[in-house]
């Protein structure tokens, strides 16, 4: 049971980390200054994932080790939802993340988007 609740405060801890960005609030250019754009909407963007039971779990474990064998064939088959458009906002410290799961996941489970 102790492992278990260690297991979702380290998940917690690691999506506030992923998704709280230092500053970000402060380095907003002025209204006029910035070009008309789509913000991004993180809490869809994360959402199939949350959807699949583990997967966060299993892509925090897999961005941290570098390894892809802890991403089973459900979360591969909600990352391949995703928008590209999310990935930045969502691993905005291992950009090179996405596209080398998205790569795992082709191997894994064929004719993904």
């Amino acid at each position: 049971m102790e492992h278990t609740s260690r297991a979702l405060v380290l998940a917690l801890a690691l999506c506030l980390a992923v998704l709280i960005t230092p500053g970000a609030a402060h380095d907003q250019p002025p209204r006029s200054e910035s070009p008309p754009s789509f913000p991004i909407d993180l809490e869809k963007c994360w959402s199939s994932l949350f959807n699949v039971h583990g997967c966060v779990l299993e892509l925090f474990q897999s961005v941290f080790s570098g390894k892809f064998g802890h991403v089973g064939t459900a979360c591969c088959k909600a990352f391949s939802t995703i928008d590209a458009n999310c990935w930045p906002h969502m691993f905005p410290l291992n950009p090179f993340f996405p596209p080398l799961l998205k790569d795992n996941c082709a191997n894994l489970v064929p004719n993904l988007p």
